[in-house]
């Protein structure tokens, strides 16, 4: 059995300030630390519940916040972008879960750190109407390879946002959000056994997770943070500016607008 595990780092028991996701910084090297612990515990989870292969997708800013030589040995760490599939690349190799560690709130919700992608460019991404989170797009991408999210970590508006999506996955709140920037955590070592309990419990009830299978074709709605991205975006003559922070494109597939969206996420450090 072949468990994906893909980890983000604003969901991890601890973090509450940008600063602590940028590297360059001492706080940002303690809760890679952290993310790294909760990316263990669901390694162990996983094997504790009887996977055989586990891979381990770094899936936060560059890709490379994971300490390889802190990960169990037991798992394979990707690691790097561009990746075609980003926060699930790995998938195509035959997945039979995916287990959604450190996670957040989407864009313009009230989650510690909530944004969806790029916090500098998007204001927010709908598909055919529902906005999406980060685990909403990955996941309906999982489900485009037939891989189900079994387990998800993060805060209490994390979950909230991402249970209908997810009604068969088992959710383990590493924290609580009183505002963008502060909250009340579990310690990193409650965090982490949680998180190993959780993926236990989301690994025996594997047989009645269902892949998330989203409609297709579908359109996506963009709204960006200014204007000028807006601009900037809709260089792609396939877009539609249908306001002067909205734009829409059609997408014969998830994987083809979550490229899509990946694309304009870095056409937008022109305008840094």
């Amino acid at each position: 059995m072949k468990i994906l595990i893909s980890t983000d780092i604003e969901g991890v028991a601890g973090v509450y300030h940008p600063q602590q996701t940028r590297a360059g910084n001492g706080e940002y090297e303690r809760a890679r630390r952290w993310m790294t612990d909760e990316a263990n515990a669901a390694i162990a989870g996983a094997f504790d519940g009887g996977a055989t292969e586990v891979y381990v997708n770094d899936s936060h800013g560059d890709f490379r916040n994971l300490l390889p030589d802190g990960l169990d040995p037991r798992a394979q760490a990707i690691q790097g972008k561009p990746r075609y599939l980003s926060m699930v690349a790995g998938v195509e190799l035959g997945i039979d879960g995916v287990c959604m560690v450190g996670y957040h709130a989407r864009a313009q919700g009230a989650g510690i750190l909530a944004h969806t992608i790029n916090s500098f460019a998007f204001a927010g991404i709908e598909f055919d109407g529902q906005p999406m989170s980060e685990a909403g797009l990955y996941g309906a991408l999982a489900g485009e390879y037939g891989a189900p999210v079994l387990m998800a970590s993060g805060d209490d508006l994390f979950i909230t946002e991402n249970r209908p999506l997810f009604p068969h996955a088992t959710f383990v709140q590493t924290k609580r959000a009183t505002g963008q920037t502060s909250g009340i955590s579990l310690s990193p070592a409650q965090s982490c056994a949680a998180i190993r309990a959780g993926v236990v419990e989301a690994m025996a009830a594997r047989a009645a997770a269902k892949a998330l299978v989203w409609p297709t074709p579908l359109r996506v709605t963009l709204r960006t943070q200014t204007p000028a991205m807006a601009d900037l975006f809709c260089q792609w003559p396939t877009f539609e500016r249908v306001a002067p922070v909205e734009l829409r494109f059609a997408a014969p597939s998830v994987e083809h607008a979550v490229r899509m969206l990946n694309c304009c996420s870095a056409m937008s450090a022109m305008l840094r």
